[in-house]
């Protein structure tokens, strides 16, 4: 009875020494959360109203909410009295070790939040980029996914992407389309250019404005050389270059104009 006695008289001792201690810590626990639900659904309301990436806006939810959750933890634990110093310094080792095993995915982690907030490009947009060109199909936290003309599937990771030299060819509605014609040093040059004009007229998709421009650019070892450039709408771009190489070699050959190929002399000696 007595050892009774004794142990209800101990549960009493500490029920007066920790309960307040209990009781405040459950209230801070409670308090705590709702306040983290609050500025949780803040936050979303905030990148929303920024007009941040769909799917970036519930991992940074997600994040935001257990950091705050972490923090609301250690202090209630505080609260009751449990020492933190040896928690603490466990919760930072284990953090280090996890970051430096997952050094390369915390990099594309990285890379694939700048890209979701910056947005260097987006979906639907043709791009070129370590390497690869083609159009970018889907954008993830952790890699973007390209689409090839010949489709074929790209994965690249973000962390590359993100610091890395990237050509958007989708972010400017017109584009330029560059050309070099050559013709024998015979044949007459204002006539070539005459046909050259004639072509870029005749094609609807080549705008006027800014105007196109037809100049001699080379006399080079076998052939004048033409240099051409026009603007059309970036869509058009890949129709253009390949007609208008096409039709500029059927009206040279029409108007009896030659396109040098690159020739060799062999000279045989008889001793």
């Amino acid at each position: 009875m007595e050892n009774l006695d004794s142990i209800l008289a101990k549960v009493y001792d500490l029920a007066l020494i920790y309960g307040g201690k209990l009781v405040l810590a459950i209230i801070v626990l409670i308090i705590g959360l709702w306040i983290v639900k609050i500025i949780v659904n803040a936050i979303d309301r905030f990148m929303e109203k920024k007009n941040t990436d769909a799917s970036l806006r519930p991992f940074f939810k997600s994040l935001i909410s257990a950091l705050l959750k972490v923090m609301v933890i250690i202090s209630v634990m505080s609260l009751v009295g449990i020492p933190m110093t040896s928690f603490i310094a466990i919760l930072g080792a284990a953090a280090l070790a996890v970051g430096l095993a997952l050094s390369g995915t915390l990099q594309n982690f990285a890379g694939g939040v700048i890209l979701l907030i910056f947005k260097p490009f987006k979906a639907g947009d043709f791009i070129e980029a370590q390497g690869f060109m083609g159009t970018v199909s889907e954008i993830h936290i952790f890699n973007t996914i390209l689409k090839t003309p010949d489709n074929k599937t790209i994965i690249i990771p973000n962390g590359g992407l993100s610091t890395g030299v990237m050509t958007n060819f989708s972010t400017e509605p017109t584009r330029r389309v560059d050309f070099s014609f050559g013709i024998g040093y015979n044949d007459d040059i204002d006539k070539a250019k005459s046909v050259l004009e004639g072509l870029i007229i005749a094609d609807s998709r080549i705008h006027k404005d800014p105007a196109p421009f037809i100049a001699v650019s080379e006399l080079a070892d076998s052939s004048v050389n033409f240099v051409v450039r026009v603007w059309a709408d970036a869509g058009d771009y890949w129709g253009i270059h390949f007609d208008l190489i096409e039709n500029v070699k059927k009206a040279f050959d029409e108007d009896g104009i030659s396109i040098p190929f690159p020739q060799t002399d062999v000279h045989v000696y008889n001793e």
